[in-house]
């Protein structure tokens, strides 16, 4: 059976095509970077209404590169939850429209659940049951997972997602936008032991996240320096900056493993792109004798490929109603 996979939870518009086995057939993300430049962030005004320009275009290609027509499909999924309310109505209406005119089954599923299945998207083998970590621009979680539609969060972000420390610390250093890439870039250029941030919540028996206080230590040091700031200072700031994210991460995660006892960790999101932290997992899980599962780098950042776990919940007999709701969280 052919399943059509719909994503705009944020400011990226997505389709995707995949067989029930599942088997990605095409993966098809429009950016709205050039949206949200001129304004250093996400408007959610904005992202809802390109979504809107985007949505068909998006759906037609996904279904054009797996070379089937819109009869062929089976199902329709579509990820309702969590996310930016305007952005989510634009795909769970494209789906409900597209369920309705085919007769086909309608299945919403969970933005999160969706970053955890990637990884086994990307692994083509069953992964659960695992710890997860999902790291990106709008969240930090650590998750329980004893099957791929079961999940409990047992650490989340206080305050502020990685990501988007990542990116609030890149404008600090007048690095453009999207930040967190910029800062990445430069970071390689720096000395990460250059300055010595604070970790957020470092107890042991802690697995929440806080990364406004580390924001805060960099504006700090940031106006005691002389300004303009140097590309090397940028470079050193950046390193240090990264440095400490990624340490608060794996040692979250590594607290998480040895609590739980599971053997396997699963890591996704648009953070889970960056080589420091999948280098540092790696260390990390070699040493606990874990299996670390990466999410493939173009189903880490927000795609309509990850939608692929509504075959587990298909294969479960759940399907959704036609009054499916878009929920912000």
């Amino acid at each position: 059976m052919y399943l059509l996979g719909i994503e705009s939870s944020c400011d990226e518009t997505a389709a995707s095509v995949f067989t029930d086995e599942p088997r990605v057939l095409s993966s098809v993300v429009a950016s709205q970077d050039r949206f949200h430049a001129r304004f250093g962030g996400v408007v959610p005004e904005v992202a809802a209404r390109a979504h809107l320009i985007q949505i068909i275009p998006v759906i037609r290609q996904a279904l054009s590169e797996a070379n089937i027509r819109p009869c062929d499909l089976g199902a329709v999924a579509v990820q309702n939850r969590p996310g930016l309310v305007g952005s989510l109505l634009v795909g769970v209406s494209a789906a409900k429209m597209i369920s309705l005119a085919l007769g086909v089954p309608l299945v919403g599923v969970d933005h999160i659940e969706g970053h955890v299945y990637a990884c086994q998207l990307g692994a083509s083998k069953s992964i659960f049951p695992c710890l997860a970590l999902i790291v990106s621009g709008g969240h930090t979680l650590i998750l329980d997972c004893p099957s791929a539609t079961e999940s409990k969060r047992i650490g989340q972000t206080r305050d502020d997602a990685a990501g988007e420390a990542l990116d609030k610390a890149a404008a600090m250093m007048g690095l453009g936008f999207p930040g967190g890439p910029a800062l990445d870039r430069i970071a390689q250029t720096g000395n990460p032991n250059a300055y010595d941030f604070p970790m957020g919540m470092p107890q042991e028996g802690n697995l929440d996240f806080s990364f406004s206080g580390l924001k805060t230590a960099l504006l700090y040091t940031i106006r005691k320096l002389d300004h303009p700031l140097s590309e090397s200072q940028k470079g050193d700031l950046a390193a240090s900056f990264l440095h400490t994210v990624v340490k608060t991460l794996v040692k979250k995660c590594k607290y998480a493993l040895k609590a739980t006892g599971h053997k396997r960790l699963a890591v996704g999101g648009g953070v889970a792109v960056n080589n420091l932290l999948r280098n540092k997992l790696g260390e990390m899980t070699a040493n606990l004798g874990v299996e670390l599962i990466l999410a493939p780098p173009e189903w880490c950042t927000d795609n309509a490929a990850m939608a692929a776990v509504a075959v587990e919940h298909l294969r479960l007999g759940r399907c959704s109603p036609l009054d499916l709701d878009a929920l912000p969280c």
